[in-house]
């Protein structure tokens, strides 16, 4: 067995598949000298909501933007309360701080890792106005639920769609459920750009036609603003290469899924390990393989002195972060989602690995607990 190391993540293998049709693409947009919200923006935006089923795509400079715009979008206004996962990346969070709105934290599903729909009742006040699910992992929410919940109380959805492009919920892709919803290109996701960038999906003319305004500095024509807007646009060569992906992502992430059945195969019943659960309802697109051991650190020192790469998605919760000090939350407010930071680990996992190198970890890791 080849002992070439395994990187945690790769992006050679696609992009060797795709360079010559990425290079040419880039030269076009070389070529027509129009480099800031050009024919390969509007291109890419209207194959992305056609993907999507929504009847606007607005590309935006980045993840971050695209959430925060989504909930201004929404109308938020200070002292509105935002529902959001205790266990995700610190950028939903940001998102709704920005929005100038309040975090309302719920604990994930331990199976699952996404938020548990059960809890977000209890959760919503009268002084609630979103509902923010994340798609974690390339995991799509219980959508169905969400979806009654926020009918019922008259509640916005926005998705965080940013680690599940392609994922489905009951045949409906995520990222097309919510009022307005966004979501991320950074060049590690399922659909990644060679730079920055994200987008907003919305079926809604007035929230678009919002967002289009707000990424351009708020104006509604030339030199004429009705918001205090931002510069946040995609940029021209990224929606180039941005298209030239997007044909790619559907064989992309069923390689994925292919990887992660070895995993799942391979790593059965091997020493602590509660391995990822994917709902029956959900068509999950693996942006990452993560899995649960009391043995985390040890473990990860162990396969990194063997050259296998691996990462931790996340080992400090937002809650007990820095920035949100002024929340007052504690240690032990949020069990679930600190145990989940305690324990958890990502495994390689992209596009072109092999099933050779795929045996080469779990090799490894039961030698760990051997």
């Amino acid at each position: 067995m080849s002992k070439e190391p395994i990187p945690f993540l790769s992006l050679e293998p696609q992009h060797t598949q795709i360079k010559t049709a990425v290079q040419q693409a880039v030269q076009q947009v070389y070529d027509r000298s129009s480099f800031v919200l050009g024919e390969e923006v509007s291109a890419f935006e209207k194959e992305y909501a056609t993907l999507h089923d929504t009847t606007f795509c607005i590309g935006v400079g980045n993840g971050l933007d695209a959430l925060t715009m989504s909930l201004l979008a929404c109308n938020i206004q200070t002292g509105d309360e935002v529902i959001v996962p205790a266990h995700t990346y610190l950028a939903t969070w940001l998102a709704v701080s920005r929005a100038g709105a309040t975090v309302i934290p719920v604990e994930p599903e331990e199976s699952t890792f996404n938020i548990d729909v059960s809890k977000i009742e209890a959760a919503i006040t009268p002084r609630t106005k979103v509902i923010l699910p994340v798609h974690l992992y390339g995991q799509a929410c219980n959508m169905t639920a969400i979806l009654e919940l926020a009918e019922h109380h008259k509640l916005f959805i926005v998705e965080d769609n940013a680690q599940a492009q392609g994922s489905r919920w009951l045949k409906t892709l995520t990222g097309s459920w919510g009022t307005v919803n966004a979501t991320s290109f950074y060049p590690t996701k399922n659909l990644g750009a060679l730079g920055d960038g994200g987008a907003v999906t919305t079926s809604s003319e007035d929230l678009a036609t919002f967002v289009k305004q707000y990424r351009n500095y708020g104006l509604a024509e030339k030199n004429i603003a009705v918001y205090l807007g931002i510069n946040s646009r995609l940029d021209e060569m990224q929606a180039a290469i941005l298209r030239i992906k997007l044909r790619h992502l559907e064989a992309w992430n069923e390689q994925r899924r292919e990887l992660a059945s070895l995993y799942l195969e391979q790593l059965k019943d091997v020493g602590d390990i509660v391995l990822p659960l994917s709902d029956k309802e959900a068509y999950h697109v693996y942006h990452l393989f993560v899995i649960r051991t009391a043995f985390r650190d040890k473990l990860s020192i162990y396969l990194a002195e063997r050259g296998i790469g691996t990462m931790i998605h996340y080992p400090v919760p937002p809650h007990l972060q820095k920035p949100y000090k002024a929340l007052n939350f504690r240690k032990g407010d949020f069990p679930l989602t600190e145990k989940i930071a305690e324990t958890c680990l990502s495994l390689p996992l992209w596009p072109g690995m092999t099933a050779q190198q795929v045996e080469r970890v779990c090799k490894g890791v039961r030698e760990f607990f051997q």
